[in-house]
């Protein structure tokens, strides 16, 4: 055979093996897709369920919303917990897996130190006083709910039934009956409480440079030295040791540490065009898929409310009832505490007292790990709390408020959810203490508030910044009172806002936390809000180009500095930058040329600032410690810095042009953020080939950076969002039908629903849907109709 032919022979066996493949894969995705579909849930007609006390009408939206109507509280929960499970069982499943410290029984060994941690994390405290200092009818509200989520995993099941939901059939595992403990899952709470890894990241600065250098590296507010404990040894202490200790924000494929952040704000109406007030809030952390939050409007005797939460747990976390609305940001209280126990030598099952060696409290547990026999595991308990790390003569223990009863995270929004005035919502606040938030407030009657709340551990005489000696000098004197926490009551301003900035005052008495998001959300808010004093009233459509807004205050800044830095030869980067108005567009050169630059200008920075042997311990700076560094060359002592500083700025971004060339070419037209900036929902069962084709959505190109108001947090290693609001809503209190939310990527977990991303386009381009909540708007937004009966 001639060579040519053998090479066309070859060619065409290539090309029939490729559409071989690409046959097989369609072919693959085709049976996934029927599958899905057939396993999708009944919306619409009649279900009759064991459990029900009265019928219970469950009308969705257009945009996937389950409002559901019921005759009494004990249907309303059954119904919530059913729906509930229609839309998110698998989500729900991991999540109490996560932390029930059960992992892996279905994902296998790789989580099973995660498991160990979720288990020594577990609350094993008074159940009564667990339950009620949500609410006093909790346990009752979490059986009705867990009941209807066993009846759903029940009508699923049976022979003939539609079969379980297309994760489990990809996982291979069966969803297991709930109870109500389950809801109390100390991992979600864990995933917004600090700062245990943050004080090793300070030890371990401590102990290669010293405290006075140390404390230099961090942007502590107030300013405050570490304070090591005298002749305690810190030595060989680092983050890394508590590399599994991760709550249940984090993807399950990915364990790191999340970062949180959230803004809100509350507007009286002297400020806005109806003369009520306005409220809003896009609660920040992480992007996944199906979303972190799930809407629900809630209707029965004594209930009234709309709004998001967790899947997995009753009530709704953020929204409005008939008379208040109400939104939450973390408020960075230090809610954690790392001792360090000494152990006996001769037996390391004993740690030291001020009265001598007192033994570990040991329990004996099982894991089981899908495809390996299962393993017993000694968790070990002082009095301070689990011990998290031990090397046979030092232990870590973790002292937390997750140990204290009623901080299950967001369960205290069930006494929220009924409060009617501001006496009611600042009762509620004392019962709610994890996570910490700053939560603002809004009624009918035009008033406006917030109150920063959570359980704020009293330390008379340390920080809290680093890990410390366990001897009885360094403990808790209780927790500051609620009404002591910052919080106000319509202010002179006519607005209030929160982003995770510091919300203490100067001069506040308790050592409640010193680290804190960048004050740049804060300030735009601020800004936007100020101008409605003198100018053009406020509206939702206002709020929602606020909600959205990608000015970025750090970017002008360091932009003054270049104008003073770049002289009067300019080059090209310096010229485009210098036009520029600070807007993070997707389609914008600018904004990629300056998000480079920031990479690039930060390492930089921290080179300079940061001591040689300290500089592999600070992961990363934000441009609020770029900027101060850089500004204190305005000091009149601080010439010849001052130069070489200029040309930092100068070089960094001449680097940052030849990166940008690399990236996307030389042809600055062609230059866009969007092109380097995208968001990916990742679903936890996708793997390149055909699952990922029916499960993952994505990439969009993403507007905005972390310190934008439309906060779109990436890792700092690339430019792919993994943090920001999934969940966004604006209240109107003249007329709550005018209120408008979003939720990305959609309602529905099931692949194949068509409420598993439709929500995508909206949210991608900053628009909103209606969020219907009189019955009459309702019905008029109706798609699916669905009425339980007992």
């Amino acid at each position: 055979m001639s060579r040519p032919m053998k090479k066309c022979l070859d060619l065409l066996c290539l090309l029939i093996l490729i559409a071989g493949t690409v046959a097989s894969e369609k072919s693959t995705q085709n049976d996934l897709k029927a599958r899905a579909q057939a396993a999708l849930s009944t919306v619409r007609g009649t279900i009759k369920l064991a459990g029900l006390r009265q019928s219970v009408t469950v009308l969705r939206d257009r945009w996937g919303v389950p409002h559901i109507y019921a005759g009494n509280q004990h249907d309303l929960f059954f119904a919530q917990g059913f729906v509930a499970a229609q839309d998110r069982l698998f989500q729900m499943e991991l999540w109490k897996r996560s932390g029930q410290g059960r992992l892996a029984e279905v994902l296998g060994p790789s989580t099973l130190l995660r498991d160990i941690n979720a288990r020594l994390l577990m609350y094993r405290g008074d159940m009564e006083a667990e339950y009620k200092s949500y609410s006093p009818d909790t346990k009752e509200i979490l059986e009705s709910f867990t009941a209807g989520i066993n009846e759903y995993i029940s009508s699923r099941v049976v022979p003939g039934g539609p079969g379980l939901p297309l994760e489990f059939q990809l996982a291979g595992f069966m969803p297991e009956s709930w109870q109500p403990a389950d809801c109390l899952n100390r991992m979600a709470a864990f995933s917004m409480t600090g700062n245990a890894l943050t004080e090793l990241e300070h030890a371990e600065a401590l102990n290669v440079v010293g405290a006075d250098s140390a404390s230099l590296l961090f942007d502590f507010d107030p300013p405050v030295k570490l304070d090591p404990a005298p002749r305690l040894d810190l030595s060989g202490l680092s983050r890394a040791l508590l590399r599994n200790l991760v709550g249940s924000d984090t993807p399950i494929e990915f364990p790191k540490p999340p970062a949180e952040g959230s803004n809100n704000w509350t507007v009286s109406g002297k400020l806005t065009r109806t003369g009520k007030p306005l409220l809003a809030n896009d609660p920040h952390r992480v992007i996944a898929l199906p979303s972190l939050r799930y809407m629900v409007h809630l209707v029965a005797p004594g209930w009234d409310v709309i709004g998001a939460g967790e899947p997995a747990l009753p009530g709704v976390a953020l929204g409005h009832n008939q008379n208040i609305a109400w939104g939450f940001t973390i408020f960075g209280l230090d809610q954690q505490d790392l001792y360090v126990e000494e152990l006996n030598p001769s037996d390391p099952s004993q740690y030291k007292t001020a009265q001598g060696w007192e033994q570990m409290e040991l329990r004996k547990e099982s894991f089981g790990i899908r495809g390996r026999p299962t393993v017993q595991v000694n968790l070990k308990f002082t009095r301070h709390g689990p011990v998290l790390w031990d090397d046979g003569r030092r232990a870590l223990v973790l002292k937390w408020v997750g140990a204290e009863p009623g901080t299950a995270g967001y369960l205290a929004s069930l006494a929220v959810d009924r409060a009617q005035g501001w006496q009611a919502f600042e009762a509620a606040m004392a019962r709610w203490k994890v996570p910490s938030e700053n939560i603002v407030y809004a009624d009918r009657e035009g008033n406006i508030g917030e109150h920063s709340t959570g359980l704020a551990p009293v330390r008379h005489n340390w920080t809290g910044l680093l890990p410390v000696s366990s001897t009885g000098d360094y403990e808790w004197s209780g927790f500051v009172p609620t009404t002591e926490l910052p919080h106000q009551f319509n202010p002179s301003d006519g607005f209030i806002a929160t982003a995770n900035h510091k919300m203490i005052p100067e001069g506040y008495p308790y050592k409640v936390g010193y680290e804190w998001a960048p004050p740049y959300r804060f300030q735009r808010i601020a800004e936007v809000l100020k101008e409605a004093r003198s100018g053009t009233k406020l509206d939702v459509e206002s709020m929602q180009r606020l909600q959205c807004d990608i000015v970025s205050i750090p970017a002008m800044q360091l932009i003054e500095l270049l104008r003073r830095a770049a002289g009067r030869e300019k080059s090209s980067a310096a010229n485009l930058l210098l036009l520029w108005h600070g807007e993070l567009k997707r389609e914008s050169a600018e904004a990629a040329l300056y998000e480079v630059w920031l990479q690039i200008l930060t390492r930089e920075t921290m080179n300079l600032a940061i001591p040689r042997a300290a500089r592999s311990l600070v992961e990363d700076w934000t441009p609020h410690q770029v900027l101060a560094f850089l500004e204190s060359r305005k000091q009149p002592s601080a010439g010849a810095r001052a130069a070489t500083l200029d040309r930092v700025l100068v070089n960094t971004l001449d680097t940052a042009w030849k990166e940008m060339q690399k990236l996307q070419g030389s042809d600055q037209a062609n230059w866009s953020w969007g092109r380097l900036h995208v968001v990916r929902f990742r679903h936890p069962l996708d793997q390149t080939g055909e699952r990922e084709a029916i499960l993952d959505l994505g990439p969009r190109p993403r507007p905005g950076d972390e310190y934008t108001v439309n906060a779109t947090g990436d890792s700092g290693k690339s430019f792919v969002q993994h943090s920001g609001a999934s969940y966004r809503e604006i209240l109107d209190l003249s007329d709550w039908d005018h209120s408008v939310a979003v939720n990305a990527p959609g309602q529905s977990g099931q692949p194949e629903s068509p409420h598993y991303s439709d929500l995508l386009p909206l949210w991608s381009e900053g628009k909103y849907f209606p969020l219907a909540y009189s019955r009459k708007a309702v019905e008029e937004q109706t798609t699916d109709r669905l009425v339980l009966e007992p």
